[in-house]
């Protein structure tokens, strides 16, 4: 990773928080009640350190003689043929007894097949037990499971063969949570963000910079967190690291903004708003406290939690930071962190996208959301076209005609048909994840469907996602982009059309796969400046460790590539 580049490598996408500040019932949703209620964070965290506490026990007086103990003994029955005869034998048994627990589960011993004939051959020479006990059939399986390795492969081999049991196996969006608990736990032996931070800083060369993206949870109906790991300490936490730590010129946080909070908790956010020049200054406030005075690097939002990144309560906070240029991070992929309460009534339709319902008269209603799963009606809070709402200023205009006279005269409204004094057509955005890989699979995948094709017919602006080719507004090519249209198409063309909007690669940049597009969208010359280098530390921990990923990102960008993604386009998009 060495270079003689003037820019720092800048890594735009890291999280240090703990698992703490993640909501209890983060399985509700994935599991029924009152499992998720058993399999809770604190439980999940508790587990984890109790195993590392007896790991780390290992390298301690008196278990290290504990441990040469247990070496000595398995030597010892390694050099006596009788013992090692005896324990073979009895390995095989059990290997046999589970083997045909299994096919009895899996129904595989049925019509007088081979199975049925060997398995009654064997009982009736006493060489398998007829236990028919669910307890005791559970307990042989197990053992074999936990103690002897060529038979669990054995069944494990039956298992892969079984399509019964791979239909019972969890779906990926449960194996994705499973993946998020087991992160939790791997990071949960460090007390503190700063000694994380610190792990993260070690895998780069010195004068590396980190986006730190700190994370609230409280308002996405999965439990409250304990005293002492809220939002607030999470933050707190976070000025201590730049300010007092070792690592302090390496870390660039941001502020998280969450506007149910800011609804409920006044402090949060107020201001002061200048009508003669549509200026938005903070007064004091925790923001101003975070971006002002502590000089934290930009706003995380993740709007999958529960709300539209257009929320009337967020609006002054947006026209601040596009006049003063200071960029925001959002969330853009479908994960597992999403609103785990009920869909809201109002959720069932956009609040400002139309569709058709009568074409031949030209008869227009609110665009329909029909999703009622959780992970399903989150998409459509995260989906990328809703920032179209932000920064056309038609759309803007749209919206603020519906909200309070006090938004209005932020923007300098009049009326429905007159262009808006002050808009965020400016605003600085990285739509983080880049839309996720699948949506990059989709866009290679739509080679028929003449939107996807935009970005090579039309390479300077993408998809026109509002105007017909003679100029005039059109819902229905907003409608069809909503439900057609790949999110990597939208995703770059809305780049195209406003010189501030980004979009990192972290965490898809696990995926061997998508490294020929992203080559392809680095050289775009219209795109190439904005595609940012970010991992996701330590979400996607999982699929790779941090020196991985920027070992398979380096083997396969040029230098000039790598450069660009994580040096240059960073510091123009933090700056």
């Amino acid at each position: 990773m060495a270079s003689s580049h003037d820019k720092p490598i800048i890594n735009c996408h890291t999280h240090i928080f703990k698992g703490e500040h993640v909501p209890p019932l983060l399985a509700k949703t994935f599991v029924p009640w009152p499992l998720y209620n058993i399999l809770s964070i604190p439980f999940i965290l508790w587990i984890f350190k109790r195993f590392i506490t007896k790991k780390n026990k290992k390298y301690q007086d008196p278990y290290i003689e504990r441990e040469r103990n247990k070496v000595k003994k398995r030597i010892k029955i390694q050099r006596n043929s009788f013992l090692k005869a005896l324990i073979m034998f009895l390995k095989t048994a059990i290997t046999i007894q589970a083997v045909f627990i299994v096919c009895n589960w899996l129904e595989l011993n049925t019509n007088n097949n081979l199975i049925y004939k060997v398995q009654q051959w064997l009982t009736e020479h006493y060489l398998l037990i007829p236990f028919n006990h669910l307890i005791l059939d559970i307990l042989i399986v197990a053992l074999v499971v936990l103690f002897v390795k060529s038979g669990r492969n054995l069944l494990w081999f039956i298992v892969k063969k079984s399509i019964k049991l791979l239909s019972l196996l969890p779906g990926k969006m449960t194996r994705d949570l499973i993946d998020r608990y087991l992160l939790l736990g791997r990071f949960t032996i460090y007390k503190s963000q700063s000694t994380t931070f610190s792990k993260l800083v070690q895998q780069y060369d010195e004068g590396a910079k980190f986006i730190v993206l700190p994370m609230d949870m409280e308002y996405m109906g999965a439990g409250k967190l304990k005293k002492g790991f809220e939002y607030k300490d999470q933050m707190q936490e976070l000025v201590d690291i730049k300010n007092k730590s070792t690592n302090k010129d390496a870390i660039l946080p941001f502020v998280f903004v969450e506007p149910r909070r800011i609804r409920e908790d006044k402090t949060q956010l107020q201001y002061n708003l200048d009508t003669n020049t549509g200026k938005v200054t903070l007064q004091d406030c925790f923001i101003k406290r975070y971006i002002e005075d502590e000089q934290f690097s930009g706003f995380k939002i993740y709007p999958a939690l529960g709300y539209y990144v257009f929320d009337e309560t967020l609006l002054p906070l947006w026209k601040y930071a596009a006049d003063n240029q200071i960029p925001i991070m959002t969330h853009c992929i479908k994960g597992t962190i999403f609103y785990r309460g009920k869909k809201k009534k109002e959720w069932d339709a956009h609040p400002v996208f139309k569709e058709y319902i009568n074409l031949e008269r030209n008869e227009l209603g609110p665009l329909l959301l029909p999703e009622h799963k959780n992970m399903d009606f989150s998409l459509n809070f995260t989906h990328p076209l809703n920032y179209l709402v932000l920064l056309k200023e038609e759309l803007l205009r749209i919206w603020v005609g519906k909200c309070s006279q006090e938004t209005k005269n932020i923007f300098g409204y009049t009326d429905d048909d007159t262009k808006l004094k002050w808009d965020l057509s400016h605003l600085k955005l990285c739509l983080a994840h880049f839309g996720g890989e699948d949506q990059w699979y989709r866009y290679l995948e739509s080679d028929r469907y003449d939107y996807a094709a935009k970005l090579k017919t039309n390479p300077l602006q993408g998809v026109n996602f509002i105007h017909t080719s003679t100029g005039k507004f059109s819902w229905k090519k907003l409608e069809d982009s909503w439900k057609y249209v790949d999110w990597y198409s939208i995703i770059c063309s809305i780049m195209l059309q406003h010189e501030n909007v980004y979009a990192d690669i972290s965490y898809i940049l696990y995926n061997e796969d998508i490294f020929p597009l992203l080559k392809e969208t680095i050289n775009h010359p219209n795109l190439g400046d904005k595609v940012l280098f970010g991992t996701d530390f330590f979400v996607v921990r999982n699929h790779a460790s941090e020196k991985g990923l920027v070992s398979k990102t380096l083997s396969n960008l040029s230098d000039a590539e790598f450069n660009k993604i994580a040096r240059e386009n960073p510091s123009r998009f933090i700056r």
